[in-house]
């Protein structure tokens, strides 16, 4: 049996006719930038988030750095953020000439520690992204309370958690001051190429996204302040709006794997934990072990793929070695980042398939440390809990 990590085309399949209608939809208006299609995906994800404003954007990069523009963040100035997450989530402060500043992540979830935030903050820091990494959130009411404190911004990264919830009281990416998010093809809304957009409960915010993302204008050629080309054209606008209705049992979908997993790999490795704050929709499914890459060759043999979501953190990344971070810095992120393996988990996999991967695992374990010592893999000793072709592009 094979075990693709993604597979777009089964995904593309399960949708064809809502895909097909609404690009032969754009094809036939002739309307292809800031038109009708941006206009009504707009309105329906705000409809969707429970946001009074959304802006569609290029990407999830520009989403970020959109809302940290929108407020005003640039060179001189420091952001805090996780080390332990995809690199665009930094690259989008960078390209505002801002300091990515970092701070841990709690080990068991994965995401910000909250409790180091303020240790942070200096008189240059502006803001916050909380990332929502895997499909679940940062505990964020003790941290916007910290904002207030501090006049900072709250800017948050949904990219990986769309249609997750905090203490039943509303979705991610409307508790901050913006919400950020990533239609990379894999993500749980997906475009067929990049996309993003930005949600904001202020209708000053909005305006000022609305003249960013389009060279700064307020009506065509007259540009009130200096801005970027970050348009979602209609193409991604139309597709992404075919597939919103479908977000909802989707999640359901990917939270009946991982219960599947966790139950058949609880006793064999760490499986993720669930914050008592968040619902988890997830995004992607991450275990912990020892062995990591023996058992990733491993399935690899049997024909099952995984990645690594995120093998270096940014603080260690050579782009990043000018801000001065060494090993040790950051303890429960370097911790975590040598054991994590990411398994398959998108709506369209049988539970076939999921059971095949916990087959796997098991018979890994279970075969002992002869098998266990892979090639280049770490020793499987104790630690303390705390593409192939026609692959479809791996998550960001």
């Amino acid at each position: 049996m094979k075990v693709p990590f993604g597979d777009l085309r089964v995904h593309y399949a399960q949708v064809q006719a809502e895909i097909d209608g609404a690009v032969k939809r754009v094809l036939s208006s002739g309307h292809y930038i800031l038109g009708p299609e941006l206009e009504r995906f707009e309105r329906d994800f705000e409809e969707f988030l429970g946001s009074p404003y959304v802006i569609g954007c290029a990407s999830g990069t520009e989403a970020i750095y959109l809302a940290l523009a929108a407020w005003g963040v640039g060179p001189g100035d420091e952001v805090i953020v996780v080390a332990h997450t995809a690199v665009p989530t930094i690259s989008a402060i960078s390209m505002t000439g801002a300091t990515p500043v970092f701070v841990d992540i709690d080990a068991s979830s994965y995401v910000m520690d909250v409790g180091e935030v303020r240790s942070r903050i200096t008189e240059r820091t502006r803001a916050v992204v909380p990332v929502h990494l895997y499909g679940q959130m940062v505990d964020l009411d003790p941290l916007l309370e910290l904002a207030r404190d501090y006049n900072l911004a709250v800017i948050e990264d949904v990219a990986q958690a769309t249609g997750c919830t905090y203490k039943d009281r509303g979705t991610a990416g409307t508790f901050g001051d913006y919400g950020a998010f990533s239609f990379y093809p894999s993500k749980n809304l997906g475009a067929f190429g990049d996309g993003g957009a930005v949600c904001t409960g202020s209708r000053e915010n909005y305006e000022r996204l609305v003249m960013l993302r389009n060279y700064g204008q307020s009506r065509r050629y007259y540009h009130d302040m200096v801005g970027i080309n970050s348009r979602l054209d209609e193409l991604q606008a139309a597709i992404l709006g075919a597939q919103l209705p479908f977000v909802g049992q989707w999640n359901e979908r990917r939270r009946q794997i991982a219960r599947r997993y966790s139950q058949g790999l609880k006793d064999v490795v760490q499986v993720p934990s669930e914050n008592t704050w968040s619902s988890h929709v997830y995004h992607l499914y991450v275990i912990q072990t020892a062995g990591r890459e023996a058992l990733q060759e491993y399935l690899l043999d049997r024909g099952i793929q995984t990645l690594i979501h995120y093998p270096i953190p940014a603080h260690l990344q050579k782009a990043y070695s000018y801000l001065g971070y060494q090993h040790g810095d950051l303890p429960a992120t370097e911790h975590v980042t040598k054991r994590i393996l990411s398994l398959p988990i998108y709506p369209e996999l049988t539970d076939g398939q999921v059971d095949y991967v916990i087959e796997g695992i098991r018979s890994f374990h279970k075969a002992g440390p002869a098998t266990q010592q892979g090639r280049g893999s770490e020793s499987p000793v104790a630690v303390p809990l705390t593409p192939q072709a026609n692959t479809p592009p791996a998550t960001v």
